[in-house]
């Protein structure tokens, strides 16, 4: 018989890494507290590791350079928009 597939939510799986990074308790008793298996705990605890950087902002310079790309597109955008109606216009369209 299979098991049915949970899904966690984001605020459960941070609680169990943090569990995890603390390291309180062995893998196995968090696993059995918390009815996981200890890799999924040890999947979790790297992510959340991996993750901590953006919080200290490397999230932040993405995300200026996000905006920048995005005002350059615009920009682009809105010269292809001029050039086509002026063209437009020539034509007689």
């Amino acid at each position: 018989m299979s098991k049915k597939r949970r899904n966690h939510s984001a605020a459960f799986k941070a609680s169990v890494a943090i569990e995890a990074i603390k390291g309180e308790h062995t893998l196995s008793e968090l696993a059995a507290r918390f009815e996981l298996h200890p890799t999924q705990i040890q999947l979790w605890k790297k992510k959340l590791l991996d993750g901590s950087k953006d919080v200290f902002g490397a999230s932040e310079k993405n995300r200026r350079q996000t905006e920048s790309e995005v005002k350059d597109l615009h920009a682009k955008i809105g010269q292809l928009t001029m050039e086509r109606d002026f063209l437009s216009q020539a034509l007689g369209r």
